[in-house]
């Protein structure tokens, strides 16, 4: 992606999920005219989140790999600062708020700078010493263990996971791979989400067994075999336009990324019903907040990025 200029293969990319998003406007818009009746309110509100969302995602992509660098580094910040904003939090950990947040903006300068050996220890390890020697200078024992606990928890979630999806925007382009890092990032960012939309329409039209009741009801066993069966498919087509992979690795990858999300969709479902809450905040009207659409991504990214880190780069 020199100078903001997009591979063609991405282009090519980009334009297929603006023709889905047209062709799910069309869908519900035929919808809203045969059945005046039904209450179509929460599909329209997501349909237009996504167009909102895919907008913002394709300029931040499009603009420089500094200014997507700096979109992650955002989307963890909200993520982060929504994770707090629903956990209890004891008042004196406030003072040590501020340096869980300075870890945002230097994970995501190791993967800018490709420094994989500083990226990869940043935070679990060297975060996970800091932090609660900041805690310790405050003095306040009494629910350290669960303060200590959950705020790195959020760090390992929010940031860096979800900084991967980062990094793999710095790996370089190769003749088997000529959209570069761009074009990865694109590849988990769509799989994982049309995995998310695969695993909701098979659910909500063939799912009959439930996989974790106590955990989310609506999650079924035939939901995840269809998410993770179109996934694979997916996998296989967009691979040659955006990936390195052969077609056994695609299909392997399609596979990964499709059981890895539904365990990150399912993580943050168990905390939101251990703190009896539906979504993680209002925000992206139809879809909850930004936990809740990041929460596969915070599996599938650092699974996919090792996942060729180890076999292509």
């Amino acid at each position: 992606m020199p100078g903001g200029r997009l591979h063609a293969n991405l282009l090519w990319a980009i334009g297929g999920i603006f023709g889905v998003l047209v062709l799910s406007t069309l869908i519900v818009a035929v919808l809203s005219w045969r059945r005046p009746d039904s209450n179509l309110s929460e599909l329209k509100a997501r349909v237009r989140s996504w167009w909102v969302m895919a907008t913002v995602f394709t300029v931040a992509m499009s603009l420089s790999r500094s200014v997507s660098l700096a979109f992650f580094a955002f989307i963890s910040f909200l993520a982060l600062k929504e994770y707090l904003s629903i956990i209890p939090t004891r008042r004196a950990d406030r003072r040590v708020l501020f340096w869980a947040y300075l870890a945002i903006p230097l994970q995501y300068l190791w993967a800018g700078m490709s420094w994989y050996g500083m990226f990869i220890i940043f935070i679990p390890v060297y975060a996970f010493l800091f932090v609660p020697i900041r805690m310790l200078l405050i003095g306040e024992t009494q629910g350290y263990l669960k303060a200590v606990g959950t705020l790195h928890w959020g760090l390992m979630t929010t940031v860096f996971s979800l900084s991967h999806l980062a990094f793999l925007l710095v790996l370089p382009a190769t003749e088997a791979s000529p959209a570069g890092g761009a074009g990865l990032a694109l590849y988990l960012v769509v799989l994982t989400q049309l995995n998310d939309v695969a695993q909701y329409v098979f659910g909500k039209s063939f799912g009959r067994h439930k996989v974790t009741p106590t955990v989310s009801p609506g999650k079924t066993v035939e939901g995840l075999a269809g998410g993770v069966g179109t996934t694979i498919v997916l996998a296989v087509l967009l691979a040659p336009l955006l990936t390195p992979l052969e077609i056994e690795e695609a299909a392997f990858a399609g596979l990964l990324i499709g059981v890895a999300g539904f365990f990150g969709d399912l993580s943050i479902s168990a905390i939101k019903r251990d703190l009896g809450r539906k979504d993680t905040s209002d925000l992206i009207p139809g879809h909850g907040g930004i936990l809740d659409r990041v929460d596969s991504i915070s599996y599938t990214a650092p699974l996919f990025f090792h996942y060729l880190w180890w076999s292509h780069f």
